[in-house]
């Protein structure tokens, strides 16, 4: 009895090693397999790289961008001194090259005109570059307070400079915030321009009154019962649009501004309102439905046939279809402009890197720092990337990439101007990458942008 229950011990040991030498081989198989997924990626894509060594690097992704309505140029954060120079580059041979009229950004529309105002040298132009740029007050002022934004707009100015007005390429603000200073902008033009308009904007705009400054104030007295200003805001912008003969004395340009300050005001409205009474991804929405517009806006301004590009973070250019955005109901600039002009319209490129350094607050409002960016974690894009030998890159994805092999779901980097290096495992966006975007840069360290000095 002894003898057999001993048997029946060994053969338990005997298995419960077996199960833990197949548990093993199934871990060792797991692992290779994983690591020729790598090499399998790297390789089908390793080819198709190029490297970015200088300005020529960039003559296929010109050719391949050359005929788009728009070109969305998007970056892993806002603290990037990489992003914003290739972006720059990018954006001057789409200029000087193939006659794009505009660039619009991720940043406040009434304080950026300032910027615009200089570029085409119109009436109340600046100086400099660097002196619209230090005015900026509302935070992050880093985002365009920067070298590498004073270097375009410097050289903006001199290619403008030997146009016609008509011709000259412009920089605006696409966001939807800063609508108290787009509520004085629109008082201050129609009070010195044409007292009828300027009365009733001011009587319609008094709705605001109890809340001055404070939109989130605003919107949670709204919720709480107390009147809403969408019928006032809404009243004043079909109001400047139905008086353009009566404002006659304003140049296109003006009438632009003025018109679009009232636009910002009615749509913050909206956005503070849903901000406060709905889910996450209407007021999102509601945002990214104004930026979206605010392009439409310029295109027609610039009139037939214009050309623009858009800077934004990858979060709103890369198509949100092909993204854990579409799970949420969370649109963006790259869907909304592919799904109106069509894919073969509109060029989606996007931004990442490794590991690096960026600029970034802790908390909203809270004084900017450089912060250390750690290595991308194993499941993202920029894992899967950094295993190609080239240490900066980028890829123009077609169709032969869109196929079922490189359809994947990998993580793709996400940093905003909040950012907790430590948290940095939950920046990463599931995304289908060739799908998502038409082009991709690759760095594989990043440095921190340059911020301006008072």
């Amino acid at each position: 009895m002894l003898k057999l229950k001993r048997n029946c011990n060994n053969n338990h040991i005997n298995n419960s090693y077996l199960d833990e030498i197949h548990l093993f081989m199934k871990h060792l198989i797991g692992f290779f397999l994983y690591l020729f997924s790598l090499f399998s990626f790297a390789q089908n894509f390793e080819q198709k790289t190029i490297p970015l060594k200088g300005d020529t690097s960039l003559d296929k992704l010109i050719i391949a961008a050359a005929d788009k309505e728009l070109v969305l140029l998007g970056e892993a954060s806002h603290g990037t001194h990489e992003y914003y120079v290739w972006r720059d580059k990018i954006s001057r041979r789409l200029i000087a090259e193939q006659d794009f009229n505009f660039i619009a950004v991720e940043g406040d529309f009434a304080s950026l005109y300032h910027l615009n105002r200089y570029v085409k040298n119109l009436d109340g132009a600046t100086t400099t570059a660097k002196e619209v740029l230090l005015k900026l007050d509302r935070w992050p002022t880093w985002m365009w307070a920067n070298e590498e934004v004073v270097a375009l707009a410097e050289w903006l100015r001199n290619y403008n400079d030997q146009l016609p007005q008509d011709k000259k390429v412009g920089f605006y603000g696409m966001d939807v915030y800063d609508e108290w200073n787009s509520k004085k902008v629109v008082l201050d033009l129609l009070k010195s321009t044409d007292h009828t308009a300027y009365k009733y904007v001011k009587d319609q705009y008094k709705c605001f009154e109890p809340h001055i400054g404070e939109s989130w104030k605003y919107a949670h007295a709204v919720r709480t019962g107390k009147k809403e200003c969408a019928t006032a805001t809404t009243n004043v912008v079909e109001y400047i649009r139905n008086h353009r003969r009566a404002l006659a004395t304003l140049s296109d340009d003006v009438y632009f501004y003025l018109l679009q300050n009232t636009i910002v005001v009615q749509n913050a409205e909206e956005f503070y309102r849903e901000s406060v009474a709905s889910e996450g991804h209407i007021s999102w929405n509601s945002r990214v439905h104004h930026m979206h517009n605010t392009v439409n806006d310029l295109l027609e301004f610039y009139g037939e046939n214009s050309k623009g590009i858009v800077w934004a973070h990858n979060t709103h250019i890369g198509d949100a279809y092909y993204s854990s955005m579409r799970n949420t109901g969370e649109k963006n600039i790259g869907q909304l402009t592919r799904k109106q002009l069509g894919s073969d319209k509109v060029f989606l490129i996007g931004f990442t890197t490794y590991q690096g350094k960026v600029i970034a607050g802790s908390s909203w409002g809270s004084p900017m720092k450089e912060m250390t960016i750690p290595p991308a974690v194993s499941n993202s894009i920029e894992y899967k990337l950094n295993n190609i030998a080239e240490e900066k890159f980028y890829i123009i994805f077609d169709e032969k990439d869109r196929k079922k092999m490189n359809l994947k779901v990998t993580g793709n980097r996400a940093v905003g101007v909040v950012y907790n290096p430590r948290g940095d495992k939950k920046q990463f966006v599931p995304t289908i990458v060739p799908m998502r975007y038409d082009a991709l840069f690759f760095f594989k360290k990043t440095t921190a942008l340059r911020v301006l000095n008072k």
